[in-house]
């Protein structure tokens, strides 16, 4: 009794004294006794006990059900049978106890009963043996709360397969599920007396009915009536009593949940619910349509879609019940509610039947014939969901400057996407974009309803691709008046919503600029908009992807001078307004696409000087530093001058990847691209050799644009690959946290790998690399787990280079190493992505490849045992490379070749090579 005492009193300190270090030092009191033994007889005295309770609020209780709760889960397993059998009877007496009390104690002890029995597997039939002592318990007073409450609980702690306990098989679970399900009658049996109110009790009807359809539900998902057949469940007492309870405002919420339920369980049961639909409709949906009764409207509306959803079949038969369903649903779209969450409700139903009318025989007559009973539906739908898509007035006329969309709305349109695509395809693009454009905006008696013209944007842009593809062009003046109106607009008035027009419009301009801007009339004035948009916050991004798509699409038309200065004025006025990197390389895409088409190859050279100037001056200003080190004494202007010289690198990098190079035999000294490398390598190899190049942002503009430009312009940088590799791996060793480094030299290696003049190079800028102080570090997987990218970066470079290796010593180096990285990473995050398999299934690939050679390619029965072997020797050399490193701290060179699991890979290699050296010319 003393030791209940203090329990009581710690409980009730940790949740209501006023001292944190007394909550604190309760806190720590009760976490201890819970661990100690004391705590079963405690727990369940403080539950059985008829002593006066100490505090009247239940809060010991519901601890003391949360102990044995826990403690059950933990460690019920090892309990005595004789123990488990009496905390069996104890759980039940408290469950019969506090069957009136608070419900979230009761429940607790309902899961602690659960679990129990989940562990008693001395009993041959655990469940039998608590059905037997619930049917005692339900004939004692007061002891038919305890009952429902146990048999709501029961089947979600079996079912539920998101908490299953490891100490619990699947088996043992499956074997649970099974003979839970054998007392299903009993349990139906006894609910449909509870819902005819058969019983006396303490329950209010309502209460009572609650308590029936949550244990219903749980029984349902379970699958209590799979074995019921269909004809029988339409006419089930219990389906009636589920059906009357949508009509009982204190239990429309659980019967709406039993009845989707048992919709999406039981294939008969949408026929049987769609008869009643006109019923719900009339009775139920129209007074709350009426009346704004939000929670029955979101309850039918989610029901009703299930119905439809469920079978789609019985939908496009448009009988009268379904076309009242497909009424009943539209009612619910345009309902005016603070979020979007009941017309959501409905996208999935809607999208189910679209397709599936999509999805008909396309020469059948019955698809015609379907199509155009449902045209009028979907054209209706497609008006309800504008109309609900549409911006609030809050929202319209928030003129803040951060502003945008709700994110209830912003979900809302997400998940519209798809419906709306289908709903294009079902009208007809032609019908659709009609409905879109027969609005009369620019009526001179009427205001522009912006509310309107910002969704319909929105809808016309998510539907572009089936438009396009659909061939036939359409008047787009209306997005040019729009384009004309925005522009003459003062900047100050384009903020708040209009913002969001502003974007819509950018969107659909990039979406269809190859309908829009060919003509002339159409382009500059497009160009101009698109540029006074990339310099607001809110519509910068939308309107620098849109130049992009008008650049890719309409390039012939901006060839014109005029549209060429457009663009030129355009990055000329922006790039010192630092964009977002993102807006910024869809802007300088644009321009390169456009400059790299120019036939003037003085006007191209021209205009590439323009649009790199800043660049060059940027990164020569930091370039001059390194000798004065002056900014260096200004951290704020050292810190702007870097992040210049870095924007400018991604500018390169991203005219690089955009121009055209001409091949070497082609190119001349007027090319401007020609011109634009001999000024970027000097500077960059200056860059290289700086100081400046720990700072790894730097470091990784300068790797990037290095990369594009051999990626795009290769043949142009094979006599500077010594300079190139050696700047790489000088700057590796000197910062090795910047694997950018390993990245390019892979780029290296994969463009001029097949050179074999240049063996001896890779494989000096490969041991360069590997006896780096960072890299030699790899020799465990604890190491490798810190160090993912360093990792990925070199064990690429090991594959690009074995990939262009001609040399047995080489490959053999090289693959000793990538086996060791491999067997290394089974035992880190990275076993997913390196490991023994992966070795395996690179090997796999590469001796298909060596099989679809010609067949005397391969001596006899080789094929067979090619990949065996390899990995078995591949596991030998990769053991003695740790085992190198790990003993010698990396100082050895054992780990090449020299240890007994090296020998034997490097003979494999080289017996391979030499039994296939002298094959005639498989070309």
């Amino acid at each position: 009794m003393e030791l209940q005492i203090k329990v009581a009193q710690a409980v009730h300190v940790l949740n209501h004294d006023t001292e944190s270090c007394n909550r604190v030092a309760a806190n720590q009191w009760l976490v201890q006794f819970q661990q100690t033994e004391a705590a079963w007889e405690v727990a369940s005295s403080i539950l059985t006990s008829d002593h006066p309770r100490l505090f009247s609020d239940f809060e010991v209780e519901f601890f003391a059900a949360q102990i044995l709760k826990r403690k059950i889960q933990n460690e019920g397993y090892y309990l005595q049978l004789g123990v488990k059998d009496a905390l069996l009877n104890a759980l039940l007496v408290a469950a019969k106890r506090f069957s009136s009390g608070p419900p979230q104690l009761l429940t607790q002890i309902c899961l602690a009963l659960s679990a129990l029995i989940l562990r008693s597997v001395e009993h041959g039939k655990p469940i039998e043996q608590l059905f037997f002592s619930l049917q005692n318990l339900r004939s004692q007073n007061d002891g038919i709360v305890a009952v429902l409450e146990m048999l709501t609980v029961l089947p979600e702690e079996i079912v539920d397969t998101q908490t299953t306990d490891s100490k619990i098989s699947a088996s043992h679970r499956s074997q649970y599920g099974q003979e839970l399900l054998s007392h299903t009658p009993m349990v139906i049996e006894f609910l449909l007396q509870q819902s005819e109110n058969k019983f006396e009790g303490c329950l209010q009807p309502n209460e009572r009915n609650r308590k029936v359809l949550r244990c219903l539900l749980s029984w349902v998902r379970a699958g209590c009536f799979s074995e019921i057949s269909e004809g029988s469940l339409a006419t089930h007492p219990l389906l009636n009593f589920v059906f009357n309870s949508l009509q009982v405002s204190s239990s429309f919420d659980l019967a709406v949940e039993v009845l989707v339920e048992l919709v999406s369980r039981h294939e008969g049961l949408p026929q049987v619910l769609l008869c009643r639909v006109p019923f719900l409709r009339e009775m139920l949906l129209l007074p709350a349509l009426t009346g704004g009764d939000e929670k029955v409207v979101a309850g039918l509306a989610c029901l009703m879609s299930e119905i439809g959803q469920a079978a789609p079949s019985l939908i496009v038969e448009a009988s009268a019940e379904a076309l009242v369903l497909t009424d009943a649903l539209l009612s619910c779209v345009v309902f005016p509610c603070e979020d979007w969450d009941i017309a959501d409700s409905t996208l999935q139903f809607w999208s189910s039947l679209a397709s599936y009318i999509l999805g008909l025989d396309v020469d059948g007559a019955n698809k015609k014939s379907v199509e155009g009973m449902f045209f009028p539906v979907f054209s209706a739908l497609f008006d309800a969901l504008l109309l609900r898509a549409q911006v609030d007035e809050s929202t319209f006329n928030d003129e803040s400057g951060t502003f945008e969309l709700p994110d209830g709305l912003v979900q809302f349109r997400t998940n519209l996407v798809e419906l709306l695509v289908d709903i294009c395809q079902l009208l007809q693009p032609a019908t659709f974009v009609q409905k879109i454009f027969f609005c009369g905006w620019f009526s001179s008696n009427v205001a522009i309803p912006w509310k309107e013209v910002e969704i319909k944007l929105f809808a016309l842009n998510v539907v572009s691709e089936v438009v396009l593809q659909g061939g036939q062009t359409f008047d787009f003046s209306v997005i040019m008046q729009l384009v004309t109106v925005l522009s003459s607009w003062p900047s100050d008035n384009l903020k708040g919503f209009m913002c969001i027009v502003y974007r819509s419009v950018a969107d659909v301009i990039g979406s269809y600029s190859k309908w829009i801007c060919p003509l002339q009339t159409n382009a500059r004035p497009s160009l101009l908009f698109l540029a006074a948009g990339i310099s607001e916050p809110l519509s910068s991004n939308a309107c620098a992807s849109a130049l992009r798509k008008f650049c890719e699409d309409v390039s012939a038309v901006t060839f014109e001078p005029s549209n060429l200065d457009i663009l030129m004025w355009i990055w000329e006025a922006l790039e010192k307004k630092c964009l977002p990197l993102e807006d910024e390389e869809e802007v300088v895409s644009a321009i390169s696409l456009v400059l790299g088409s120019v036939s003037d190859k003085e006007l191209q050279n021209n205009l590439l000087s323009r649009l790199l100037s800043s660049s060059y001056e940027a990164i020569g200003k930091l370039i001059e530093d390194n000798n004065n080190r002056s900014l260096r004494q200004n951290p704020a202007a050292y810190s702007q001058v870097l992040s210049f010289a870095t924007r400018g690198l991604h500018r390169m990098g991203i005219v690089f990847s955009h121009l055209a190079m001409p091949i070497l035999y082609e190119a001349s000294t007027d090319n401007p691209i020609i011109a634009v490398i001999r000024v970027f390598w000097p500077m960059l190899e200056k860059l290289f050799r700086s100081e400046h190049m720990e700072n790894s942002s730097l470091s990784t503009a300068a790797c990037r644009a290095l990369s594009l430009a051999i990626q795009s312009s290769g043949q142009h940088f094979e006599m500077l690959l010594p300079k190139i590799l050696d700047c790489l791996s000088t700057n590796f060793l000197s910062f090795q946290s910047h694997e950018c480094y390993i990245r390019t030299a892979s780029v290296v290696i994969e463009e001029f790998g097949h050179k074999e003049e240049y063996g001896p190079l890779y494989m000096s800028t490969f041991e360069r690399f590997t006896q780096a102080s960072s890299v030699m570090a790899l020799n465990s997987s604890y190491v490798c787990d810190q160090e993912p990218d360093l990792v990925e970066a070199y064990t690429n470079f090991a594959l690009t280079f074995v990939r262009g290796s001609h040399k047995v010593q080489k490959c053999t180096t090289i693959l000793q190493q990538l086996a060791a990285i491999c067997c290394l990473s089974e035992r880190t995050n990275w076993k997913a992505i390196l490991s023994s398999k992966f070795l395996h299934s690179w090997l796999q690939a590469a001796f298909y490849q060596v099989q679809a050679l010609p067949a005397d390619y391969l001596n006899q029965g080789e094929a067979e045992t090619l990949v065996p072997v390899w990995l078995k020797a591949l596991a030998g050399a990769a053991s003695d490379y740790l085992e190198s490193k790990s003993s010698n701290r990396g100082r050895s060179d054992y780990g090449h070749m020299q240890g007994k699991g090296g020998r034997v890979l490097k003979r494999v290699i080289r017996e391979f090579a030499d039994g296939h050296r002298n094959i005639p010319n498989l070309t």
